[in-house]
């Protein structure tokens, strides 16, 4: 029977980017003896098509267990809503596992949902915010958040100055939710990550630091960062972890089999990947200039493409694209399979 030295509860935001780095550090703790339970939704774990044996998963409520985000009808929506379930189920499962011998010592949670810290703070428990992207990103809502940089950013500012930047970069490199005034309720949220930061006990970075030491040095100052990426299967960085060649958790049949055959196919160092991942929904005329872009590029390509976004590929592209020179897929294809392909 393994001892455990600690009990951590793993909380992802319930989209695929965000459970698979969290999955794959979790991963790294229990090669630690750390037992690990992950909480994910019960829409999302009546969808999945792959569920990871080596952890524990339970489940909680995000108020939409019938069509979690698309039964929200907006995003906000399904955040506000999330909250006050979440907060409640979240704190009945940690009761749960108390009560059943196997209490929780530590959170860790995205901070998508910063009402975890309050109930890990009402347990007395310690508490890790991870974020899943990279700290530049952090960075730039962190300063949203504060109020340093100005909404939204125009094309006349030649330059935005962000403390922790080693240089200033153009309004237009910045992420899409910060230029765009649709997006004004979702980057509220984005930026509300950091309203209750100074509570957490950790702030977990999926980056290394030798990747962007200027802004991790600079964001360290503030809060207590720890670097913990990249977080891949161990096969593909360091093979500490046995047998550990997939993410092992996923809501889209993978389409593995088909990539494979069409990419060993292709000439060496000769194919473009291009996926926006589950999330984005790119403008008619955004996915027209991509796809004539690609053509026109003359280079072999690898196009994910999700079945609600297939109706604004343009038509006539569609009819002169063929099979040895561009593949789109409809289904999930796992980057990984295409990063260490020789093709690529």
């Amino acid at each position: 029977m393994t001892t455990y030295k600690a009990h951590c509860l793993i909380l992802p935001f319930p989209g695929q980017g965000h459970i698979n780095p969290m999955l794959q550090f979790a991963k790294r703790l229990q090669s630690k003896r750390v037992k690990i339970t992950i909480a994910l939704t019960k829409f999302f774990l009546k969808n999945m098509k792959e569920l990871p044996t080596s952890v524990s998963i339970e489940a909680i409520s995000d108020g939409y267990d019938d069509g979690g985000r698309d039964q929200a009808g907006s995003f906000v929506a399904y955040v506000t809503r999330f909250k006050e379930v979440g907060s409640d189920t979240l704190s009945q499962l940690i009761q749960k596992l108390e009560n059943c011998g196997c209490p929780v010592n530590c959170i860790v949670y995205d901070p998508f949902l910063p009402w975890a810290v309050e109930v890990a703070k009402n347990f007395r428990l310690v508490s890790a915010a991870f974020f899943t992207q990279n700290c530049a990103v952090d960075n730039i809502y962190y300063h949203v958040h504060k109020g340093v940089i100005k909404l939204p950013p125009t094309q006349n500012d030649e330059e935005i100055l962000i403390p922790g930047f080693s240089s200033t970069i153009e309004a237009s490199d910045v992420p899409s939710f910060v230029i765009s005034p649709e997006a004004e309720r979702i980057l509220e949220m984005l930026a509300n990550q950091f309203s209750n930061l100074d509570k957490v006990d950790w702030v977990l970075i999926n980056s290394f630091h030798e990747l962007e030491k200027e802004v991790i040095d600079w964001m360290s100052k503030i809060y207590p960062i720890k670097t913990i990426g990249p977080t891949i299967p161990s096969i593909y960085l360091d093979k500490r972890l046995h047998d550990d060649k997939e993410y092992g958790l996923s809501i889209f049949k993978p389409m593995t089999n088909e990539c494979l055959n069409w990419l060993n196919h292709q000439p060496i160092s000769s194919v473009v990947y291009v996926s926006f991942g589950s999330l984005a929904k790119l403008e008619g005329d955004q996915m027209e200039e991509l796809a004539w872009g690609l053509k026109n590029s003359n280079n072999n390509f690898l196009w994910v493409v999700r079945s609600t976004e297939e109706s604004k590929l343009p038509k006539d592209f569609l009819e002169v694209l063929t099979p040895n020179f561009g593949l789109i897929f409809s289904k999930f294809v796992t980057f990984k399979f295409y990063l260490f392909n020789s093709s690529k």
